[in-house]
């Protein structure tokens, strides 16, 4: 049973990644989405870069996938 807490946080990197991935001439891809490829690759880069390169404040600034080495 999910709980309301979880739908927002869920709702809340939804709506960033249609703002930060799928904006027309973002960082993950420049100019129009004609393909389904496009919109795959878009995607990749964006989870990669939210994964591993994004500087998250509540851990100095340093990626999330560097702060547990």
């Amino acid at each position: 049973m999910g709980h309301a807490y979880d739908n927002a946080m869920a709702e809340s990197t939804i709506g960033l990644f249609k703002t930060e991935a799928m904006a027309k001439n973002n960082l993950f891809h420049i100019g129009p989405f004609k393909t389904i490829a496009d919109v795959e690759y878009a995607t990749a880069g964006w989870v990669d870069w939210y994964n591993n390169r994004r500087l998250h404040t509540l851990i100095a600034d340093i990626p999330p996938a560097m702060s547990h080495t």
